[in-house]
């Protein structure tokens, strides 16, 4: 117990509160796992890390992918995800589709309904879809279906990044459909005008930053998931969703 003591005491120094808008560092998910000591809170913290941008409002989604072994906690994660995982994601209120489960690991495509939904409700979205050889672009699980059976086929889709959440301009520069030059590398490949992008990156930075902060002072990581913490994502977005640009 002492040693878990240790670890908080450390990660809360490391991380701060920090005041809101500013950029926070953040500790992996490995550095507070051993604060977490039933196998249902080592999952939960897990998720609520990788979710952070969703839950904060910032993603529709957040793909994640958990491996048949185990960690550094000691737990298989994927293991843990088959007896807890459809138990903590109802409590959170968001939505899963297994993409793609080969028994050595997993890939999940985690989302707020009611983001993504918006999202694919979206005009721009549909056309791009459509483009993409989507058929049924207005039924919801279909797109999903569709994605799903693209995911497990030959190669990965890359229009993938729609549902992700990446800025429009981003994903149709990447497959070459629209003359963008590339400008940078970020958390993925930015095309055009850079300035859009990067601050929805820089958002993202600061959700997962704010939940490590959370997980890290010893905050109930199943509250962690059940807990929507909106000011990040509030500071960065305006009347749209900034993973709508188009421009």
């Amino acid at each position: 117990m002492s040693s878990a003591v240790g670890i908080k005491e450390e990660l809360s120094a490391a991380n701060g509160a920090g005041a809101p808008g500013s950029t926070l560092s953040r500790a992996a998910w490995q550095d507070f796992a051993g604060l977490y000591p039933t196998d249902k809170e080592c999952l939960a913290s897990f998720l609520a890390l990788e979710l952070a941008e969703v839950l904060q409002g910032a993603k529709p989604a957040n793909l994640v992918c958990l491996a048949n072994k185990r960690r550094s906690c000691g737990r298989n994660l994927y293991l843990l995800w088959k007896e807890y995982g459809a138990a903590l994601l109802e409590e959170s209120g968001l939505k899963v589709r297994v993409l793609d489960d080969r028994g050595s690991s997993i890939l999940l495509l985690l989302y707020s309904h009611e983001a993504l939904g918006g999202l694919l409700a979206q005009k721009s979205v549909r056309i791009i879809l459509g483009k993409a050889g989507y058929g049924s672009v207005h039924d919801f699980d279909a797109v999903l279906d569709e994605l799903e059976t693209r995911v497990t086929g030959e190669g990965f889709p890359h229009e993938i990044g729609v549902f992700l959440g990446y800025p429009l301009k981003d994903v149709i520069g990447f497959m070459g459909w629209a003359p963008l030059a590339f400008t940078c590398q970020g958390p993925w490949k930015i095309f055009g005008k850079p300035e859009q992008s990067l601050r929805l990156a820089q958002c993202h930075r600061e959700c997962r930053s704010r939940m490590s902060h959370r997980l890290a002072s010893g905050c109930n990581p199943v509250e962690c998931l059940r807990t929507r913490i909106g000011t990040v994502a509030d500071a960065y977005q305006q009347q749209d969703p900034l993973f709508l640009a188009v421009s």
